[in-house]
């Protein structure tokens, strides 16, 4: 069964900040709010979360997974950046992006594409979420909580809780999310190409 912690969508309790952070580290999955939809998240190195959100998910090994970041140092540590996608990518974090880069080899074979050895990034701007990173310390691997059928992702931490209470270790209720994603751009062919048009707006990328 599912711990469900209801935090302040503008200022998280510190308390349940770091006791999230506890679950993370007991390989622990977590359902929580984004600035776009629900997402799950795990931390990066664990082969047994990976397995569990692609089972929730229900998708396979070609799936395209995001590590969340605090900041833009973090992904250069995790993801090969040129001046130019630097210019970009400060441009636009945090915010509701994701970017597809060369991941490097900071980061475990399992959780990049399995052909093109890229992972997607991205810095958030949800307060909890912020705060989670921070406590953690690391990246988080995350996922955006849509289940096998259905059209759009989950957005009301009750649905989740109805839906996923056995398959979770914890739900964050800061309210609901909005419906879309994140606009999604890949950066690893030089110039920025739209995946995905979602909550982020196109004029920063040059779209």
């Amino acid at each position: 069964m599912a711990q469900y912690f209801e935090m302040h969508p503008v200022q998280p309790q510190a308390r349940l900040i770091r006791q999230a952070a506890q679950v993370l580290r007991e390989r622990g999955l977590i359902a929580l709010p984004t600035e776009c939809a629900y997402a799950l998240v795990g931390l990066t190195g664990d082969a047994d979360v990976l397995d569990r959100i692609r089972r929730i998910r229900g998708v396979d090994d070609r799936h395209h997974f995001t590590l969340m970041c605090r900041d833009l140092s973090e992904i250069a540590t995790y993801a090969r950046v040129d001046n130019a996608q630097y210019r970009l990518l400060k441009a636009c974090t945090p915010g509701p992006y994701t970017f597809i880069l060369e991941a490097t080899k900071e980061l475990p074979r399992r959780v990049l594409h399995p052909k093109r050895k890229t992972i997607g990034l991205r810095v958030p701007e949800h307060p909890v979420v912020s705060a989670l990173l921070a406590e953690a310390g690391e990246p988080l691997l995350t996922s955006t909580l849509m289940l096998p059928g259905d059209d759009l992702p989950l957005t009301e931490a009750d649905t989740i809780r109805e839906r996923l209470e056995r398959q979770l270790d914890l739900i964050i209720d800061a309210g609901a999310c909005g419906l879309e994603a994140t606009t999604v751009v890949d950066l690893t062919s030089g110039a920025p190409e739209l995946l995905r048009a979602g909550k982020g707006a196109l004029e920063p990328l040059g779209l």
